[in-house]
């Protein structure tokens, strides 16, 4: 078994649409990022990588690259698991902590769980996620972002453990 950690923060903008975890909230601003920002998929992708050892999100789709303006980082999920597959690997779980003092999370949790492991070919129950603010602290706490952690857990498709 192997694992890894990701993180992720980005700041609000109004001139954008917010997606976390793969799920549209229509009810606030998106946030600033090449792509879509999904702060959510991109610290999974951080902690799968990290897990397979193959990096970081950013040496796969950097944001220089004109082909990934404004995609959706479902895509970005998908290409991971795509490589953690071909590197011999399959995720065991992801636990996902969400730091935002707005929208809130918890009516949405299940559908970003369930996006989650249908991209990662897992059962929902291996996907995990919490909310939680920063009590007004910060620049989360000031509602000028979100942050999310993310840790993953790979297992090996060989019995030798590769």
């Amino acid at each position: 078994m192997r694992v890894g950690m990701g993180c992720d923060i980005h700041p609000f903008d109004p001139s954008s649409k917010l997606f976390l975890g793969g799920v549209f909230f229509p009810s606030c601003s998106g946030l600033k990022g090449h792509s879509d920002a999904d702060v959510v998929l991109h610290a999974v992708c951080d902690a799968i990588l990290g897990a397979a050892g193959l990096g970081d999100i950013g040496e796969h789709f950097p944001d220089t690259d004109a082909a990934y303006k404004g995609k959706e980082s479902i895509f970005f999920l998908e290409k991971v698991i795509q490589l953690v597959r071909q590197k011999g690997f399959y995720v065991g779980n992801i636990d996902i902590t969400i730091l935002a003092e707005i929208p809130k999370i918890s009516p949405r949790k299940q559908e970003m769980r369930n996006i989650i492991a249908s991209v990662c070919e897992i059962d929902p129950d291996r996907v995990n996620i919490k909310a939680t603010t920063t009590e007004k602290l910060g620049a989360i706490g000031r509602s000028e972002g979100i942050a999310t952690y993310a840790v993953a857990t790979l297992e090996s498709l060989r019995s030798d453990n590769g």
